[in-house]
């Protein structure tokens, strides 16, 4: 078991949207120690997020803009980020797209704006970082998946969002499975409803109580649940578990 460099550092991919998953994430890990490169598709805006997590939370930070679903671009970003900052350690896979559109109603231009940001962004930033963290002899990848890949859907998005998503598990899978020779551990983390705007924009009250019908807890999910997970499972003491999916739902999912 490789030991933790003391400095280390994770990329969070689509970490600048100030009510979603990757931001509270990223503010999440600085304020535990970790070293933050942020991805996402503006890159000024990714520069001053990084700014402000240095200067809140005393850690080293930088941001590169990319568009995930652009091979070439992510990988500019993650060479950016790692001749910035200390050493690769983890990645953290949350940049994506709803897409409420019916599947009678779908065309080829929304499946593949889909697929591609909530799919392939996945595989462009895990085969890139995969490579210094194989060098390396030590990584730790989480990816996020949706309890709508494993329902079918029954969210707010609808089938190419549920296809995506569920090949994001896959992914998983099979990336766990051929990477762990190296001590890269790969695991995807399955969110429930959470309260953001990729739910269609903030949820109301209303629509909060009609989520929580369906729940074994008494509330929706928020950003800081998701944040917590992928802190877990990227840590120095999660090293024996890979290729799972960890359902952060409020038990709507059990299986």
């Amino acid at each position: 078991m490789t030991a933790f460099p003391a400095d280390r550092t994770v990329i969070v991919t689509g970490a600048v949207s100030e009510r979603g998953i990757g931001r509270a994430t990223a503010d999440y890990l600085a304020e535990r120690g970790w070293n933050i490169g942020v991805i996402d598709l503006d890159d000024a805006a990714c520069k001053a997020v990084a700014k402000e997590l240095a200067e809140k939370h005393g850690v080293k930070a930088h941001g590169a803009g990319a568009n995930v679903a652009d091979e070439a671009s992510v990988r500019a970003a993650i060479d950016e980020i790692e001749a910035e900052l200390p050493q690769l350690v983890a990645l953290a896979n949350i940049a994506g797209v709803s897409s409420p559109v019916p599947y009678l109603e779908l065309d080829s231009t929304e499946w593949d704006r889909v697929i591609n940001i909530n799919m392939n962004g996945v595989h462009y930033a895990t085969r890139r970082a995969a490579e210094s963290m194989a060098k390396n002899r030590l990584g730790r990848i989480v990816n996020i998946s949706s309890v709508s890949a494993q329902r079918g859907g029954g969210t707010f998005s609808k089938t190419p969002y549920s296809v995506a998503k569920a090949g994001v598990i896959g992914l998983t899978r099979a990336t766990a499975r051929e990477l762990g020779e190296y001590d890269i551990t790969v695991n995807a983390i399955s969110p429930g409803p959470i309260d953001t705007d990729i739910m269609g924009g903030t949820l109301t009250e209303e629509r909060k109580d009609e989520l929580v019908k369906d729940l074994v807890v008494n509330r929706v999910g928020t950003t800081r649940d998701i944040a917590a997970a992928i802190s877990f499972l990227i840590g120095e003491d999660a090293g024996y578990i890979s290729g799972q999916t960890l359902n952060v739902d409020g038990g709507l999912y059990m299986h």
